[in-house]
């Protein structure tokens, strides 16, 4: 995952410095945005499974990969949209609440499945 994550940093810096917001394509942003979500990713995964598993120790390894990764994919979502609603003028206080709710909504979702799979 850490190296996974150093590739996708790396190709975050790239693609940074060679995509001209003003002239690329939808590819351009594409590709901005995808390098950015795996470094969102990888990093809030990488933590939250160093802290569930190194300070809290009361779940497995299994468990704590788990639930880290999906609540890193779930901030890299937020993350990719808040940076989509300011690129195109659309950002607003009202418009992150909107999303921090609806996203976190959405993982007590899918912490109740997971509790009843249990």
């Amino acid at each position: 995952m850490v190296i996974a994550t150093l590739v996708a940093g790396a190709s975050l810096f790239v693609a940074a410095g060679v995509v001209d917001p003003e002239k690329t394509n939808w590819l351009g942003f594409a590709l901005v945005y995808c390098s950015l979500f795996a470094v969102v990713a990888g990093l809030a995964s990488i933590v939250g499974f160093a802290v569930r598993f190194g300070m809290l120790r009361h779940q497995l390894a299994i468990q704590a990969v788990v639930v880290s990764f999906r609540q890193a994919f779930l901030l890299a979502l937020l993350v990719i949209a808040v940076f989509y609603l300011f690129a195109n003028n659309l950002f607003s206080w009202l418009n992150l609440i909107a999303l921090v709710i609806g996203f976190t909504g959405l993982e007590f979702f899918l912490l109740s499945l997971t509790n009843k799979e249990e």
